[in-house]
């Protein structure tokens, strides 16, 4: 992984763009020194989202699992939607 100071991306930004968009490099934008932001292909973030999606939809099985079905009307109650 590329790490460049996020100055010389601004001076070289367009460049910057296509060795993601279709050399599919990922580059980490650093700030004195320090990770602040990365830029990844679509295709990588896609992949991302997706890890992501089911994490959350597996973490839900196991919530659901552990504590069963709560009534619709008891959640409204928790969330103070009545």
């Amino acid at each position: 992984m590329t790490r460049i100071p996020a100055t010389a991306v601004r001076d070289a930004f367009s460049d910057t763009v296509n060795r993601v968009a279709f050399k599919g490099e990922r580059i980490v934008l650093e700030r004195h020194g320090k990770a602040v932001a990365a830029l990844v292909s679509v295709e990588d973030l896609e992949l991302l989202e997706d890890l992501e999606d089911r994490l959350d939809a597996q973490a839900a099985r196991t919530a659901r699992e552990e504590s069963g079905t709560v009534p619709y009307e008891e959640v409204r109650r928790k969330a103070g939607l009545v």
